[in-house]
C-alpha cells in the first residue's frame, strides 16, 4: 500500500529577502506553523539583531524555535535538526502544516540529508585547535586535507577548525566522513520549496535600511547587554551579524556611524555568500523565485508554495 507523505515547506534564501512576510502569509492561509531555520534567531539574546518575530507576527501565526536557547549554550546544525524533526513529527500528527523558514543552508541541508557520523573529538585535539589562530589552523590543515584547506575562506574560523580537529581526531577528511550521512528526513517527507532570489540591488538596500532600523530599534543596548556577560567571543551568538561591529561602538572604537556603516557591509557580504550558496547549492528542480517580494509578487510566490502542496 502506497502511503502519501506527509508535506514540509521549505521557504529560503538570503537575509532580507522577504522569507518571514511570505510565512506568515502561507501560514495564514493554510492554518500552518512557522518553524525557524536561522541559525541567530534560535537565541533570545539577540530578538532586534536578528530580526525575530515581532509580537504582530506572533498573534498572526504560531512561530517555533525561535528565541529558545541562551546564547552561552552553542546549537550545532545537528542540536537544530533534532529540534526540527521533533517539531515536524508533531505537527504532522496532528495535521498541520510545518513551514521551514530561514537562511542557514547548513542547518536545511542537515536536517534534510542527514549529517555526517564524526564521533566525539577528543578534548585535548579540540583545546589545541580553538586556541590557534586560524592562520595556524589553516597551514595545519593543508598537508592533512589540502582539499579543504584549498577550498575554505581563509579566514573562515569556524571551518577551518572544524575541518582540522576532525581530521587530527579522527584519521579521516570531514569529506570522508560526509560520504556517509545519516538521519536526514528528505526520503520521509514531500519538500514543497521556494527560493527567494531577488534582484541584489533591491535586496542590498533592504539590507542597508534594516540594519539602520535595528540601530533605532535598540541593539546598542541589546549588544551592551550581551556584552556585560562576559561570554566567549568565539560563541555563534557573539559572531552574530551586527554583535562586533556595535560591540566596537560600545567600547569606542567606532562612532555610531562607522558602526553602522561597518554593520550595513557585513550584512550585505552575509547576503551575497546566502545568495550564492542559494543559487547553487539546494537542487536544481527547487523554484527560484527572482522578483522582490512587493506588490502581487507575494501573491504569486504563494500561488507556487500552495500549488506544490
Amino acid at each position: 500500500m502506497v502511503t502519501e507523505k506527509p508535506p514540509v515547506v521549505v521557504i529560503a534564501g538570503p537575509t532580507a529577502s522577504g522569507k518571514s512576510a511570505l510565512a506568515l502569509a502561507l501560514a495564514e492561509r493554510s492554518g500552518g506553523v512557522i518553524i525557524n531555520a536561522d541559525s541567530a534567531q534560535i537565541y533570545r539574546d539577540l530578538p532586534i539583531l536578528s530580526a525575530a518575530p515581532s509580537a504582530d507576527d506572533l498573534r498572526r501565526a504560531e512561530h517555533r524555535l525561535y528565541g529558545i536557547r541562551d546564547g552561552a549554550v552553542p546549537c550545532s546544525a545537528a542540536d537544530w535538526a533534532a529540534l526540527a524533526t521533533a517539531e515536524i513529527d508533531k505537527l504532522h500528527v496532528e495535521g498541520r502544516l510545518p513551514i521551514l523558514v530561514g537562511g542557514t543552508g547548513l542547518y536545511l541541508r542537515t536536517l534534510l540529508e542527514g549529517i555526517a557520523p564524526v564521533p566525539e573529538i577528543e578534548p585535548d585535539v579540540r583545546a589545541q585547535v580553538r586556541s590557534a589562530s586560524v592562520s595556524e589552523n589553516l597551514a595545519a590543515l593543508t598537508p592533512l586535507d589540502p582539499v579543504a584547506a584549498a577550498t575554505l575562506n581563509p579566514g573562515d574560523t569556524t571551518r577551518i577548525a572544524r575541518a582540522l580537529e576532525v581530521v587530527k581526531s579522527t584519521g579521516r577528511t570531514l569529506s570522508e566522513w560526509q560520504q556517509y550521512k545519516e538521519g536526514g528526513i528528505a526520503d520521509g517527507v514531500a519538500v514543497s520549496p521556494l527560493l527567494l532570489l531577488p534582484p541584489r540591488p533591491w535586496l542590498t538596500d533592504r539590507c542597508d535600511r534594516r540594519f539602520s532600523d535595528m540601530v533605532r530599534s535598540g541593539a546598542i543596548d541589546e549588544v551592551r547587554t550581551l556584552l556585560k556577560r562576559g561570554l566567549d567571543p568565539q560563541l555563534p551568538v557573539m559572531r552574530a551579524i551586527g554583535v562586533p561591529e556595535l560591540s566596537a561602538l560600545c567600547d569606542g572604537s567606532l562612532t555610531e556611524e562607522q558602526a553602522i556603516a561597518a554593520g550595513q557591509l557585513a550584512t550585505r557580504r552575509y547576503a551575497k555568500r546566502q545568495y550564492t550558496w542559494f543559487a547553487n547549492q539546494p537542487p536544481p528542480d527547487w523554484p527560484r523565485f527572482s522578483d522582490p517580494l512587493d506588490g502581487d509578487a507575494v501573491e504569486r510566490a504563494l500561488a507556487l508554495l500552495l500549488m506544490s502542496e
